[in-house]
């Protein structure tokens, strides 16, 4: 089961080690070349290259030496290098500015197409694109639509959007 699941959490897990051996973790045997790709992907090729020592730099316990944002897509490189059919993330890009969300976002809905995908988040930004979304308040769904739909019905989702598309502005 756990092979057939990839998750990015808000408060990622990394381990004592280098960068290469936290992207390569999500594929056991995975070659340099493979995990280059999925580093890229996650935009974050270009950071880790910029270092002294790339792909061999120690990140710490629980990537101390790590900003939050390079973190997450240490994570989400990770769990785009695994490849499952499952995908869970959980305000995977929530660490990140705004230009790395938006890049990130393509690469995610562009790796999510034909697998099961399990967006949790805030910013609804990073939800307008998916076939079904679930709003809960309290721990209960109070709707559920697409995007069009929820805005059309003029509930909370709606509220929601206004007040982030003002905060926005």
């Amino acid at each position: 089961m756990r092979q057939a699941i990839g998750i990015v959490p808000q408060d990622t897990v990394l381990f004592n080690d280098t960068v290469e051996y936290n992207i390569a973790y999500g594929k056991p045997g995975a070659t340099r070349a493979e995990v280059e790709e999925a580093a890229a992907s996650a935009h974050i090729h270009n950071f880790i290259s910029s270092t002294p020592k790339g792909y061999a730099t120690m990140v710490g316990e629980r990537g101390l030496k790590l900003s939050g944002g390079e973190k997450q897509r240490v994570a989400i490189a990770r769990t785009l290098l695994k490849n499952p059919p499952i995908l869970i993330f959980d305000e995977a890009t929530s660490a990140l500015d705004s230009a790395n969300e938006r890049a990130i976002q393509a690469e995610l809905q562009s790796v999510a197409r034909n697998k099961t995908t399990l967006v949790i988040a805030h910013r609804l930004s990073t939800v307008v694109d998916a076939h079904e979304i679930l709003v809960m308040d309290t721990g209960r769904i109070v709707e559920r639509g697409n995007h069009t739909a929820l805005l059309a019905a003029q509930g909370r989702y709606a509220q929601m959007w206004a007040l982030q598309q003002q905060s926005s502005d």
